[in-house]
């Protein structure tokens, strides 16, 4: 219980931290450009990170790859849904002019619905959360490579 309990904590505080840059940049009228959204993959991978080091130093002996690729695909998808619907929300209900101004700032005249842009948002918080836990475990995996008896 411990181990999903660390997962959903690190993935609603993930979600909390990208929702609050998204609402910063809309108070500045930035939330349509789309170069903003990169510092989301940054907010991703802190998260992500920051879940596999406590979990490796609560249980250093047990920790392996595997669980640890697992514990940050996780964490990345449940901060990926509630960011999703949180986008969905604020695009549909909150505000309605916010999706013609990000396809305008694309130089696009798409005739998109609210249904296909949250699913290209999800696809690409997945996607997100797939290169962040692949780079991050690059980190905590143990090395065979190295000798650390002497």
């Amino acid at each position: 219980m411990k181990k999903i309990s660390l997962t959903l904590r690190f993935g609603l505080v993930t979600s909390a931290v990208l929702i609050a840059y998204f609402l910063i940049l809309a108070l500045f009228n930035l939330n349509t450009n789309p170069v903003f959204s990169f510092f989301n993959a940054v907010i991703t991978a802190f998260g992500i990170y920051e879940v596999v080091r406590l979990r490796k130093l609560n249980e250093p002996n047990s920790f392996s790859y595997g669980e640890g690729f697992k514990i940050g695909i996780t964490t990345g998808a449940i901060a990926t849904i509630i960011f999703t619907v949180f986008f969905l929300f604020y695009s549909t209900e909150i505000n309605h002019d916010f999706l013609p101004l990000l396809l305008d700032s694309m130089n696009g005249s798409f005739d998109i619905n609210e249904g296909l842009i949250a699913f290209i948002v999800a696809i690409m918080g997945f996607a997100t959360t797939i290169v962040s836990t692949l780079v991050v475990m690059q980190l905590f995996k143990n090395s065979g490579n190295v000798n650390q008896n002497k």
